[in-house]
């Protein structure tokens, strides 16, 4: 009778355990990236009453099986259900999701060990830091370089460091981005064939000069970003049978330090000095049309022109850049004129107005002048079982022998890791109508348990007024 009465102290105790664990389960039901647990029970050892016995088949003697009796319960395992949990939406441009396996790499300081978690709750202290709930920078990597078709390749073979989208050693200050002086020009669009054959004259008889039949606005930055407003004016000069010819001039304005050159390089044509009259800062050439309205390329009248602008240093602090203007995209039919700069690179100094990350990790600031860099990418670790991290408190988790090492950090959907679901949070694994139900189950075994020792209790109770 005391070893029920044990075996049912065990199972108090085993029930008490599981019990515990969907306490804690369903504590954390609403905690971001939280994995519950699960307990399973064994068997203790047996009290072995009698061994097995063979058969004997010279005297026909049959078998017998062991005889045990068993000492009561133990906690076997308490497990951590990796399952992922659903994805709250919460358009929070720091907040991060996994959309598979994985773990974010956080790290409290340079001499601190690495830590994991799922609960991507991440922001930005004042000094541009990317950093979890409880202050542990986020890390990832910061040296890029940009490939040919402008997309962005990071060097995931480099250490991993603390994400900073202000500014790193290898990028600089990323608050601002630098500006780029214009280097192509492309213009597009139609001139209307209809229009009247003129004599420009352009600079050499200013005075008397026609309007322009149509003018297109520009504005052209050097390598400081200081921008130079100009007009290209166009103008029908001759029509034939076999196609027509139009004028264009490039027309900068007055006091921005810049004049047509008398020393151009070989096919250029040239902005440069410093202005001294208005008739010396016009430049000007030719495009030519078929009969069909599509622009054709001479020697006389190229498709492209070289721009050579040389500001005045004193005044902007910079010196000669060269500007492609491309006409080959133009077009001469009859209908009104349309040209545009379709494409023109170049821009002023920009400010960081706000970044997004992207599915591969990628931040992405977004600039005061409309242009964009990245400013750094999201590392991720993963483990060859992930049910075998200890948890260490504020979700996170360090490895252990079973969960195998933190080999190297990846970026976002390699080496079995999901990719990024940005503005969104995982949300617990817990499921609550599965906890209520064990909850049930735990109870009932508990309270049979309890009746074990209340019963065995009783049964010594009869047994002591045996002796009355």
């Amino acid at each position: 009778m005391m070893r029920s009465m044990f075996s049912g102290v065990s199972g108090l105790s085993a029930h008490q355990a599981k019990m515990d664990v969907i306490g804690n389960n369903v504590a954390n039901v609403n905690t971001v990236g939280f994995k519950s647990g699960r307990v399973t029970f064994e068997e203790v050892f047996s009290q072995t009453l009698r061994g097995a016995g063979a058969p004997d088949s010279a005297t026909g003697k049959g078998g017998t099986n062991p005889m045990q009796v068993g000492l009561g319960i133990g906690v076997g395992t308490v497990d951590t259900i990796t399952t992922r949990g659903s994805v709250q939406r919460t358009d929070n441009p720091t907040d991060l999701s996994i959309d598979g396996d994985g773990f974010f790499v956080l790290q409290g300081g340079s001499g601190d060990t690495y830590r994991f978690t799922r609960a991507g709750n991440f922001g930005i202290d004042k000094l541009g830091n990317v950093v979890s709930g409880g202050g542990l920078n986020v890390m990832g990597w910061q040296s890029y370089v940009t490939n040919p078709d402008g997309s962005y390749a990071f060097d995931t073979e480099k250490p991993i460091e603390p994400i900073n989208l202000y500014s790193d050693a290898a990028n600089g200050n990323k608050r601002i981005i630098a500006a780029r002086a214009t280097a192509n020009a492309v213009f597009s669009g139609n001139l209307d064939a209809s229009k009247s054959v003129v004599t420009p004259g352009f600079a050499a008889t200013m005075a008397t000069n026609p309007t322009p039949q149509f003018t297109v606005p520009v504005s052209i930055y050097d390598k400081l970003g200081n921008v130079y407003k100009v007009n290209v004016n166009y103008y029908k000069t001759s029509s034939a049978s076999t196609g027509t010819t139009w004028a264009w001039e490039v027309v900068p304005p007055s006091g921005m330090g810049v004049a047509l050159s008398s020393s151009a390089p070989a096919g250029a044509t040239t902005i440069a000095g410093a202005i001294t009259t208005p008739a010396s800062s016009f430049i000007s050439g030719n495009v030519s049309f078929d009969a069909d309205g599509k622009i054709v390329s001479t020697a006389a009248n190229p498709q492209t022109q070289i721009l050579t602008l040389t500001p005045n240093g004193a005044a902007t602090g910079t010196g000669t850049f060269d500007v492609k203007l491309d006409f080959s995209q133009l077009s001469q039919f009859d209908a009104d004129s349309s040209v545009k700069p379709q494409n023109i690179d170049g821009y002023p100094t920009g400010n960081l107005v706000t970044f997004n990350v992207g599915g591969d990790g990628i931040i992405t600031g977004i600039y005061s002048n409309g242009k964009q860099q990245p400013l750094g990418m999201v590392a991720l670790a993963n483990f060859d079982n992930p049910a075998g991290l200890q948890k260490v408190g504020d979700n996170l988790y360090i490895p252990t022998t079973n969960s195998g090492d933190f080999k190297k950090a990846v970026k976002p959907g390699a080496d079995g890791t999901g990719d990024l679901n940005p503005g969104t949070l995982e949300m617990s694994n817990v499921d609550l109508s599965k906890e209520f139900t064990d909850m049930i189950i735990t109870q009932r075994g508990f309270q049979a348990n309890s009746r074990i020792i209340t019963t065995s209790d009783e049964m010594l109770q009869e047994l002591v007024n045996l002796k009355r």
